[in-house]
């Protein structure tokens, strides 16, 4: 074959495995024959459209085998899949869109409205919908009824760009990464590697596709092998325990609050997880109650460490080592290499601090029509930054200890707070803000603002929240919000976020 990516795996799998299950949605089961059929129809309807190498191709919505259709069709052409986040707001989506200059989002019904609005802005020539809600949409099934089934073979190189994943910059405003077919490619391999997936795998993908985690960790890896994935539109912890016992699930990837809302249910202690042999956790350490309580019914998490930027696999934590390297991030996944290193450059002794940097083939080739931010991204010796600060112990082992950037994780999503803050100073009474991730009991982490008002100005917290909540998704959205006089600096005028943050009455 020509094309060398992504858009050729379906038709790879096809020729090996026709009969496979692919892909499982509610009641339906599509084939790995069916799959490359679908996806064969839905490029020569992109084509149509006006869609080649290199265009951009947007997807809002929750999982479902359209949002794998799309991506792989996208690749069949050469062209760039865009996931969206689906908790982003209008505003949010029309950067996404306009950043990208993406021609074509496709999306699914539960989000017309912000599909309509964000596409217009953002003056994208075609929006698709799987339910049509105007006269102007494209109906997705019509598209793929009427499509030819003529084999498609573009060549496609591996270091070409797949997919454009956006990720929130400490300036503010999101940045997207380029993330070529070999960079995913490697990242599958790595997974295959380190968690010993099978050809009868049975992949419960209940975590957003539009996330690199479950994408690349876990669906991705999985087709590879030519396993099932079980897709999920949301997580219900009732119906995750339901689906694990009738689909005899044996992998799934999941945050640490996901873990704990499945063995809080009164089924837990009773329910069949004879299946799963493989638990995924991210975005998170392990807690070690929760490590406790899956040891307790037989299963051990495999854990990790990842970012975007590198597709996402940095470090993993094999699942033998969970409870003797507990709260580590474990060692560089096979193909991928760390380094921990001091501000001078030199390679930080075990125990000291230092910067994960990162290298390998499963690291972006940058960002998105953002050459300053790449460079800045990457030491002069080739190695990317990840902005977070470990240690390692004497074993090599990991662990993650602080966030250079001062984002922070709740609910598993990162949260940017250079990001909240600039919404927050769209706010007439804003003079200065600082932005903090708090502990919480449920989320891990949430927002906890500190505002400084213009003088004279009078605006309480509710009115200010309101503000910002039509251009933040919810879980950006500070869960506290305090006023201050002003806001601790250093000599040269900048905020000290560890200030900020000891000061903190935890909500």
């Amino acid at each position: 074959m020509l094309n060398q990516g992504l858009g050729s795996w379906p038709a790879r799998r096809a020729r090996k495995t026709p009969d496979r299950i692919a892909v499982v949605h509610e009641d339906q089961e599509i084939t790995y024959r069916a799959l490359h059929q679908r996806v064969l129809r839905l490029a020569h309807a992109l084509r149509a459209l006006g869609v080649a190498r290199g265009d951009r191709v947007a997807y809002l919505g929750p999982n479902h085998p359209a949002f794998l259709e799309t991506l792989f069709a996208a690749g069949a052409l050469g062209a760039v899949f865009v996931p969206l986040n689906t908790r982003l707001t209008a505003q949010e989506l029309t950067y996404n869109l306009s950043d990208s200059g993406s021609t074509v989002l496709v999306h699914g019904p539960e989000h017309a409205a912000p599909a309509a609005t964000a596409a217009a802005d953002a003056g994208v020539r075609h929006r698709i919908a799987r339910a049509p809600d105007t006269a102007d949409t494209l109906d997705y099934d019509g598209l793929l009824a009427g499509a030819g089934t003529e084999p498609l073979d573009e060549a496609v190189a591996p270091d070409d760009p797949c997919m454009i994943m956006y990720t929130s910059g400490t300036t503010g405003r999101p940045k997207g990464a380029v993330l070529s077919h070999a960079n995913i490619i490697w990242n599958s391999v790595n997974v295959l590697v380190d968690t010993d997936l099978a050809g009868d795998e049975v992949t419960l993908v209940v975590a957003p596709l539009f996330h690199t985690a479950a994408l690349n960790m876990t669906c991705l890896p999985t087709f590879l092998k030519g396993g099932r994935a079980v897709l999920l539109g949301a997580f219900d912890a009732e119906q995750v325990l339901e689906v694990i016992e009738r689909r005899r699930v044996t992998y799934m990837f999941g945050v640490p609050t996901m873990y704990d809302a499945l063995a809080a249910r009164p089924r837990w202690p009773t329910a069949d997880l004879s299946s799963l042999r493989t638990l995924c956790c991210g975005g998170a350490p392990v807690p070690a109650r929760t490590i406790d309580t899956y040891l307790a019914r037989g299963l051990a998490f495999s854990q990790g460490y990842g970012m975007t930027e590198a597709s996402p696999g940095v470090l993993f934590l094999d699942r033998e080592q969970t409870s003797a390297k507990a709260g580590s991030a474990g060692v560089p996944h096979f193909f991928t290499d760390t380094r921990v290193v001091r501000p001078d450059g030199h390679e930080a002794a075990p125990g000291e601090r230092g910067e994960i940097l990162v290298s390998g083939p499963n690291v972006m080739a940058g960002y998105w029509n953002r050459p300053a931010d790449t460079r800045a991204a990457v030491t002069d010796d080739g190695w990317l930054r990840t902005g977070d600060v470990a240690r390692t112990d004497d074993d090599g082992y990991a662990y993650v200890v602080d966030r250079v950037k001062d984002m922070f994780v709740s609910g598993g999503e990162n949260v940017y707070p250079a990001e909240v803050e600039a919404a927050l100073l769209t706010h007439p009474a804003v003079r200065e803000c600082a932005v903090v991730g708090v502990p919480h009991d449920v989320w891990g982490e949430v927002g906890h603002a500190v505002l400084v008002l213009e003088p004279g100005a009078r605006a309480g917290a509710e009115e200010i929240l309101a503000h910002v909540r039509p251009r933040l998704a919810k879980y950006k959205i500070p869960r506290s919000l305090v006023f201050a006089d002003s806001l601790p600096r250093t000599a040269s005028g900048k905020i000290v976020k560890a200030a900020v943050r000891a000061s903190c009455v935890h909500p």
